[in-house]
């Protein structure tokens, strides 16, 4: 009978090694997305700041002293089409080197995926003043007239105008908003998607995403800092035109 139990034991051992090994024993997987900034192919840096050194679509020569951004909610969809969501936000300033990368404190499950996204910005249910201590502090809110929340970028610089003089210019990006002041209504929604593609995770995720700054001016709507160059929170039609052309911005560099 010992000899018997020993045999079973020994076959029950095997069996759930075997077993072990057929699963998929791996760690949920950390994401650090790393923002990289272009104008076209040439890289750029606050080093580049305050300097009239780069021409728009519209042949404007202009200069950047300050860009920062929101990116909220990254989503990974499975090939059956479900999502993980990291409802997560991250204020992008180019000024701040350590901004430039961020880990969400969420994880993600390894496998393939159809495509992985982030929203530029925040989404409306989820753009509410004064929740966000953080975003507070950095001066982020957009005024309540204009129907409160938070800014999606402020992109700012100057830029040479058609008569020749060095002029201020905010490319600043909120939801769109009419009607400012007690009652104000949005006509269309000015955060978007930003699709990455499809990505196989096998542990811990690293994405290099790159801005391509000029894009900003150029597509669909070749921008003139001349005739849209400050207030243009209130001004629906510049905000739309910021949405359309903010969908051609973002491309994938690397996955590491």
């Amino acid at each position: 009978m010992k000899r018997l139990y020993s045999l079973h034991t020994l076959i029950f051992a095997i069996l759930l090694g075997c077993s072990s090994d057929t699963n998929d024993t791996k760690s949920p997987a950390n994401v650090t997305l790393n923002f990289s900034h272009y104008w076209d192919d040439t890289p750029v840096t606050n080093a580049d700041f305050n300097d009239l050194k780069f021409t728009n679509a519209k042949a404007d020569v202009l200069s950047i002293e300050r860009l920062r951004y929101l990116i909220s909610d990254i989503e990974f969809t499975k090939t059956n089409g479900q999502s993980i969501v990291l409802e997560d936000y991250h204020l992008i300033d180019l000024s701040n080197q350590s901004s430039l990368s961020h880990t969400p404190a969420g994880k993600i499950e390894t496998g393939t995926y159809r495509n992985v996204s982030f929203t530029f910005g925040l989404r409306n249910e989820k753009n509410t003043s004064s929740i966000y201590p953080d975003l507070n502090a950095a001066s982020w809110n957009v005024p309540n007239m204009l129907g409160g929340g938070y800014h999606f970028m402020q992109f700012d610089g100057k830029f040479i105008n058609n008569i020749g003089q060095a002029q201020g210019f905010n490319y600043h990006a909120i939801r769109a908003v009419d009607n400012p002041g007690d009652a104000p209504t949005f006509p269309k929604n000015t955060f978007f998607k930003v699709n990455l593609g499809e990505i196989t995770v096998g542990g811990n995720l690293e994405l290099s995403i790159a801005m391509n700054i000029a894009e900003w001016f150029k597509n669909p709507h070749t921008w003139d800092l001349n005739v849209y160059n400050q207030m243009l929170m209130p001004n629906s039609t510049a905000q739309i035109m910021i949405h359309e052309n903010g969908k051609n911005v973002f491309t994938l560099e690397n996955i590491n």
